[in-house]
């Protein structure tokens, strides 16, 4: 190996400059996500701890027992090492399957070394959104039916969110996999769970709602396991046991979770119930 480059074990080599410079980035510990410039190009520093964590998890197990819904149970508490494993873990099996994700420079104890996977889906639906409310749309429709691909694979992801997401040849990446939600309920509820949480989002942002809604849906029905399908009407008819409440308090105060909330389960509750 030259003199000028460093083998990070748990990675790809670096040169030796850009090791001191990702070492002392990692020893600083200013903030939980972190990027840093290097030679190469930008990589992220994600850091994990488990500060608060266990308390909010501990709320919302409480709260999923309490309304019996067993779909929004949290994943299982870990260390901060457990957490790497868990994300490290997870981007192996998206690997495998052939779904992007970013790539490992290197892992320690409590912290993930990842490659940038800019712009975010998120970043490209904020352009579009103003630039070309269809290109937008177009643009969640075709999340949704990469979801379905996802599930059709055998995989969820937990929180697939558009913030967590990049486009590669043509194919949609994910990343940050903090949640497991397979480790506490069968695959297909993970799965219908991760359209739901999606659905939140999409009905929210649509320029053209309905149309996209109806696109979106059916672009991932297409392609996601029918048991998945069958949880999400199971999921639909819980949800919407608090439409109604939910239209009570949005008279006072409508914020956006609880637009989304309305927005997303009135869509799938009507169309469940044809």
């Amino acid at each position: 190996m030259p003199n000028d480059v460093v083998d990070m074990k748990n990675g790809p080599s670096l040169p030796s400059e850009d090791v001191a410079t990702l070492l002392a980035a990692l020893v600083s510990e200013a903030r939980r996500v972190e990027p840093v410039s290097l030679t190469c190009g930008t990589v992220w520093i994600k850091r994990h701890g488990d500060k608060g964590r266990r308390m909010i998890v501990a709320l919302q197990k409480a709260a999923a027992r309490l309304l019996r819904l067993p779909f929004m149970r949290p994943s299982p508490v870990e260390t901060a090492e457990g957490m790497v494993e868990r994300d490290l873990r997870r981007i192996a099996s998206y690997s495998k399957a052939g779904v992007p994700t970013a790539e490992v420079i290197y892992s320690s104890g409590r912290a993930i070394v990842l490659s940038d996977i800019a712009p975010t889906v998120h970043n490209r639906l904020r352009y579009l959104r103003d630039t070309d409310p269809a290109a937008h749309d177009r643009l969640l429709v075709f999340c949704c039916a990469e979801l379905g691909r996802l599930h059709a694979a055998g995989l969820c992801h937990g929180r697939p969110y558009p913030r967590d997401m990049f486009i590669r040849d043509e194919r949609l990446g994910f990343i940050d996999f903090e949640e497991e939600p397979e480790a506490v309920m069968p695959m297909q509820t993970a799965q219908a769970r991760d359209l739901w949480l999606l659905f939140l989002q999409l009905s929210e942002r649509a320029a053209d709602r309905k149309t996209t809604q109806d696109r979106a849906y059916g672009a991932w029905a297409a392609a996601a396991p029918k048991a998945a399908v069958a949880e999400l009407r199971k999921i639909t008819r819980s949800m919407g046991r608090f439409l109604w409440l939910s239209r009570l308090i949005g008279r006072i105060h409508m914020g956006r979770d609880l637009r989304q909330f309305i927005l997303a389960t009135t869509y799938l509750t009507t169309m469940f119930n044809g």
